[in-house]
Parts: C-alpha cells; sequence; structure tokens
C-alpha cells in the first residue's frame, strides 16, 4: 500500500512513482533527495527542518508504522486522498478544488469503509439547537459564532444554512468591512456532527448541495475581498470542517490551548469542507497529506509555525 523511498540513498532508481510514497531520512541536498521531496506524499525525519514538505517526528520507525497501520484499515480513502491533493492546485480557483474534493468524497460515501463506520456506530440523532449560530452586526463588523456548545459546536445542515445566510448577508452590504468567525463555549468547532453523517443516501445529490451550497467557497470569496479582515477566532478543538473552514479566513487567531486536526479517514472520508484547498494552501499538500493519514492533531505553536494560524494570543 505504502511505498518508502530514502533520502539518503544514492541510487535515483528509488525515486517515488505514484500513489502513496513516503520518504525518510536526513539528507536533503542532492537531486535525488530534491526529487524524492518534491513528488512523495510526504518526507519523514527526525531532524528539524523549516521545509514544509517535510514533517519532524520523534521516531520516524514509529510515525511510518503507524501511518502504515491506518492505511491498511483506510487503503480506499487513503489513496483516494493522496490523489485528490496531488489533483489541487492550490493556486487555483477554489471552484475547482472544491468540485474535485467532493466528487471523491461521494464516492467515498457510497464505499465500503464509510459503509463500515457507519454500521459501527449505529443509529444516532442530531439534536436540536434553536440558534445554531449567532449573528451580531457591531459598526461595520459582522460576527458569526458556533452555537451549539454542548456538541463543541459540531457543523450540522442547520448551522450550514445559516452561516450561509450570514455571510451572504456580509456579501451584498458594502457598508460589512469586517467578518469573524468564532465559536461559543469550549472549542470552535469539532468539525461535522458524526450524528448527521450518513443521512444523504443519494450521494449526486449530496455533492450537489456541498458545491451548490457551500461555506468554503463563500468564504474564500469573503476572504478575496476582506483579506485579513475575513478573521476566524478559533480556541479548543478545532478539527475536520471546522479547520477547514477557518483555513479558508485570511487571517486566523488562536488560542494558546487550541487543537488542530483532520481526523476524516478513520470515517474512511477524506475532508469534504474543502480542506483538500484551503489547508493545503496553507501549509502545501505535503503537511496536509500527513495530517489527514496520520490522523495526529497540531498544537497551536505548531499550527503558527506551520503557517495553518496567522495568531496565537
Amino acid at each position: 500500500m505504502i511505498e518508502t523511498v530514502d533520502l539518503d540513498a544514492p541510487a535515483p532508481d528509488t525515486a517515488p512513482g505514484a500513489g502513496i510514497t513516503i520518504a525518510t531520512g536526513v539528507r536533503f541536498d542532492t537531486a535525488h533527495a530534491e526529487h524524492c521531496l518534491q513528488h512523495a506524499t510526504f518526507t519523514l525525519t527526525e531532524t528539524e527542518t523549516t521545509d514544509r514538505r517535510v514533517i519532524t517526528v520523534a521516531s520516524v520507525p514509529e510515525a511510518l508504522a503507524e501511518i502504515t497501520d491506518r492505511c491498511a484499515r483506510w487503503p480506499q480513502a487513503a489513496a483516494i486522498c493522496d490523489d485528490v491533493l496531488r489533483a489541487v492546485d492550490p493556486a487555483a480557483p477554489a471552484w475547482s478544488g472544491v468540485v474535485t474534493e467532493s466528487l471523491a468524497y461521494s464516492v467515498l460515501q457510497a464505499g465500503p469503509e464509510f459503509a463500515g463506520w457507519l454500521a459501527a456506530r449505529g443509529p444516532a440523532a442530531v439534536p436540536e439547537v434553536a440558534e445554531p449560530l449567532l449573528l451580531d452586526r457591531d459598526g461595520d463588523t459582522l460576527r458569526l459564532r458556533f452555537n451549539r456548545p454542548q456538541r463543541h459546536n459540531a457543523f450540522d445542515n442547520a448551522t450550514r444554512a445559516v452561516l450561509l445566510d450570514g455571510l451572504a448577508v456580509a456579501a451584498a452590504d458594502p457598508s460589512i468591512d469586517e467578518v469573524v468567525l468564532s465559536g461559543v463555549g469550549p472549542s470552535f468547532c469539532s468539525g461535522g456532527d458524526l450524528a448527521e453523517f450518513g443521512g444523504f443516501t443519494d450521494v449526486a445529490s449530496a455533492h450537489l448541495a456541498r458545491t451548490r451550497h457551500s461555506p468554503a467557497l463563500a468564504l474564500d470569496a469573503m476572504t478575496a475581498r476582506l483579506g485579513a479582515r475575513c478573521r476566524a477566532e478559533i480556541h479548543g478543538q478545532v478539527l475536520g470542517s471546522g479547520l477547514e473552514m477557518a483555513a479558508f479566513c485570511g487571517w486566523v487567531r488562536a488560542d494558546p490551548a487550541t487543537i488542530l486536526g483532520l481526523p476524516e479517514l478513520s470515517l474512511g472520508l477524506i475532508p469534504g469542507a474543502g480542506g483538500t484547498v484551503s489547508v493545503t494552501r496553507r501549509i502545501g499538500r505535503w503537511r496536509t497529506a500527513y495530517l489527514i493519514l496520520s490522523g495526529r492533531t497540531l498544537d497551536a505553536k505548531t499550527a503558527l509555525r506551520w503557517g495553518l494560524v496567522d495568531e496565537v494570543t
């Protein structure tokens, strides 16, 4: 399932091919190493580096074993994740990347790995909240606050609808020159509400809903207009769609205790709220792949160093 290549090996015929390839080593200054760094899914090393194609871990053998095990458990989701990250151009308009991601997500929704997760989860109900998202205007600033604190602001369809309405208000009113996205309670947003997963059995309709009613694209358009004045203020759990949406904002301010991650692989899925675009724009496809395939979370300090957030305060 996973091919490994050694950066320190002299033989050029060990260069990575198609599919999930993890490079390892400490030598980054040869033509062979550069080719591996660029074309591998990502590189693991125990040496500190600022190269965003490389992830520094405490133990390469342990990290490699953990990732290999996860890819073996969810091989289809892992392979499709790698395909999507290689196919998406983060410099291109977000629309094409969001569509590519959503089509791949739909394929996985119809696949056996997600079906297995659903069966293990069993029946679930989404609790109703009167105001799943709060909208407040203060002068020229519009504040949008996730308001399902008892669920760590897990993102559901009701929240999506109100968020889109709020962003539509901001888009239609040129006097609004600042938009701030935040969350009430212990977390900014812990990702999609797992109780709602599997509610769409028609994956084609689900794809159309994701792409025609997309907070990701609305946030991307708002950031194009406002830049850093489209801001996310994050804290607590910032996982899955929560991280994906925040990353579309022009400025992300994180509380020091924030935990960030992309846990979708363990559901037999990949990010589905635009994260293969937004997170990749910020940290590159290599570190995005690491977050998804490893399931590891980042603390705020590491997220700042990687560029996933812009400020920790």
